[in-house]
């Protein structure tokens, strides 16, 4: 068969077109597609050939044969569901668990803590980024010191080094010994860059230690919930501290 004679036969074929829903049907609902009819005999026949496999597998069963799942399941709503064993722990254990739990986290805080005061001591906290503003008080007598007050002379100092917290040699030192340390702009802002990588470590510190200083008392307040005292809720635990339990007051011997 020729190309030609291939593209005239195409050429003569209709067009398909779905057929039209009768206006007494239209309360039916629209026309079934002769593809949508196909998807579901599909899906039908599959659901069949499932149930007819598990009625074989069930006539095949030994009826003597036992697995633990015979009595660790049952059916709820027409749902399997497996009962989940139940944990044999005394209330002395569980406290036992509980204040390992505290050892350990504790542990880690002290650790954290004692981390945060070696980083606090190389750094002297110099110029923390985000701290207040800085005031210092000079006192006077007069009015016309108040005017004519030279911060520089009064801290005995040249007028470069006044705005500094830290390293604020005198003039009488400045005579005396040679500036010592980097000059170098690039330098200075190098060691800047690394004060404040070392200030944002201090801070993530500080924060961690909060955050395990908080688990510690939520876990010690579910470790005092095991007594069996009457007690009564007075505020809901937080994201920044452990709920707060009024217990009744017990006389000891």
């Amino acid at each position: 068969m020729s190309a030609a004679f291939r593209k005239a036969a195409k050429a003569r074929q209709r067009p398909h077109r779905e057929r039209a829903q009768p206006a007494a049907r239209t309360k039916l609902g629209l026309l079934e597609k002769k593809k949508d009819y196909r998807l579901r005999a599909h899906d039908y026949h599959k659901k069949q050939n499932a149930l007819r496999a598990l009625q074989k597998k069930a006539l095949d069963k030994n009826p003597d044969e036992f697995y633990f799942k015979m009595i660790r399941a049952q059916v709820k709503d027409g749902v399997h569901v497996i009962k989940q064993p139940k944990d044999e722990v005394t209330p002395e254990q569980v406290k036992l668990m509980r204040t390992q739990d505290i050892k350990y986290v504790e542990m880690k805080r002290v650790a954290e803590a004692k981390k945060i005061e070696r980083l606090k001591a190389e750094l002297h906290l110099l110029d923390a980024a985000g701290s207040g503003p800085r005031q210092h008080l000079f006192f006077v007598d007069t009015e016309r010191e108040v005017k004519e007050f030279d911060i520089a002379k009064h801290l005995d100092t040249v007028p470069e080094l006044v705005d500094r917290v830290y390293n604020r040699p005198t003039i009488a030192t400045l005579q005396r010994e040679t500036v010592k340390g980097p000059t170098d702009p690039a330098h200075l802002k190098k060691l800047a860059q690394q004060r404040k990588n070392q200030y944002d470590l201090l801070r993530q510190r500080i924060e961690r230690e909060k955050a395990m200083f908080v688990i510690t008392q939520k876990i010690q307040t579910r470790k005092d919930l095991l007594d069996k005292t009457h007690k009564v809720k007075v505020k809901k635990e937080t994201t920044t501290g452990p709920a707060i339990y009024k217990f009744k007051f017990q006389r000891k011997r």
